[in-house]
């Protein structure tokens, strides 16, 4: 199994630097057909855990460039 990749940088939405990560091969599908795309590779998932009774993240995207990419955020929802 392959290590994902991981990183600090700045997410917009939490408004702070937070623990970000490359997407999995579903979260990749999922955002290659909601943008209409082939390649989704410079995206990154920002895991910032909102609720720590409940551990959802944040799942906003950003890329290694852009911390805000697209005009309303886009939230990769918890796929199985």
């Amino acid at each position: 199994m392959a290590t994902q990749r991981t990183m600090k940088d700045y997410c917009w939405t939490c408004g702070a630097d937070q623990q970000h990560r490359q997407l999995n091969k579903k979260e990749e599908d999922w955002l290659k057909e909601r943008l209409g795309r082939a390649g989704v590779g410079e995206f990154w998932l920002c895991v910032n855990v909102l609720d720590p009774d409940t551990g959802k993240q944040c799942r906003n995207l950003r890329t290694g460039f852009n911390k805000k990419p697209f005009a309303e955020p886009i939230k990769v929802p918890v796929l199985d």
